[in-house]
């Protein structure tokens, strides 16, 4: 991979190369993802957005090791855990936690709210004196009242309140990096607003780094401090998210921009993308060279010949595309006093 790819001191976590296949049958495979790369900073948020079947939730669960990715490497502060044995990534894995798209799905529904957050604590035989403490502290941190949903289960609490369980469960065991899979996705939308207020909340309270995945446009710009975009499984572009809308320039980006309700085309200077098909090509046999190739205007027969490579074309903006020549323009000159 290319610049975007190279690990900096202050990474937390490094993938590198990231393969997700599953076989189907005897003789087809589903290339989920294919070769993915990124650097998670200390203290960001590092937003990861596509269309439904592009790999997003793939790539959450392979970084987790849930399963294992077919190949590639996942370096968690430094441990490689594609390297380990099963219980050493267990043991490495408690400082990556994962919030799931289905609150009340991830939750057992035999067991009280007070035991469902505890269960990190009683699978690596935590036995404080101030277990109880610490359990309340947590859920009063994500705001829940352990008066009130102490000894309740799953079927009698909100899917806002299910989801506030799960950040809980996930923060209590203090977790370097927290990765979010769709977690506002299946909630209404005023809900949406307090469990991303809260997710930014407990970032800085906790100290925490976030791999964001979702397919809302408006929600991953708003709490995402860098966005990546898949399509089919590739990288097509990684940017700022306080540039996405005017800094954009993959076209597959910019149809996604365009796809908000009353936005006007994806990036202004660009003009609006309309793709030659609303069909989407099937992951069993992905098509050659750029994979969205079979969507996009501006393809052509390079397109299909050669894969483009992720490369920078602005200072922390990179870009799989032939089509797009890097950003030339100068850089205005600060004024003089």
């Amino acid at each position: 991979m290319t610049a975007v790819q190279e690990p900096t001191r202050d990474s937390v976590l490094s993938v590198r190369d990231l393969v997700v296949e599953f076989p189907v049958g005897r003789r087809q495979v589903v290339h989920a993802v294919s070769g993915i790369s990124l650097e998670l900073r200390a203290g960001e948020t590092l937003g990861i957005l596509g269309e439904s079947g592009c790999g997003k939730s793939s790539a959450g669960r392979a970084i987790m090791q849930l399963p294992a990715p077919t190949s590639g490497s996942v370096v968690l502060d430094g441990t490689d855990l594609t390297g380990l044995k099963p219980r050493e990534v267990r043991r490495a894995r408690a400082r990556m936690q994962m919030i799931l798209q289905d609150p009340i799905s991830s939750l057992n529904p035999r067991r009280k709210v007070k035991d469902l957050v505890a269960e990190g604590l009683e699978v690596w035989g935590y036995d404080g004196d101030d277990r109880e403490g610490l359990l309340r502290e947590t859920l009063g941190a994500v705001g829940l009242d352990p008066d009130v949903v102490w000894d309740r289960r799953p079927h009698e609490l909100s899917g806002g309140q299910c989801q506030r369980v799960c950040i809980a469960r996930a923060l209590l065991m203090d977790p370097t990096v927290l990765i979010c899979d769709e977690p506002v996705s299946s909630l209404d939308v005023s809900v949406q607003a307090q469990i991303l207020n809260l997710l930014e909340r407990t970032k800085e309270r906790y100290g925490l780094s976030m791999v964001f995945i979702a397919h809302d446009v408006a929600v991953v710009k708003n709490i995402s401090d860098r966005v990546m975009v898949l399509y089919l499984g590739r990288t097509c572009e990684v940017l700022p998210s306080d540039g996405l809308e005017v800094e954009a320039r993959h076209p597959y980006t910019r149809l996604l921009l365009a796809s908000v309700p009353g936005a006007e085309g994806g990036a202004p200077e660009s003009g609006a993308i309309v793709p030659t098909t609303t069909e989407l090509p099937s992951p069993l046999n992905p098509p050659s060279g750029c994979r969205f190739r079979t969507r996009c205007p501006l393809a052509t027969d390079r397109c299909a010949a050669e894969e483009p490579p992720l490369r920078e074309i602005a200072p922390d903006h990179f870009l799989a595309c032939h089509h797009v020549e890097p950003d030339t323009r100068p850089t205005p000159e600060e004024p003089h006093p």
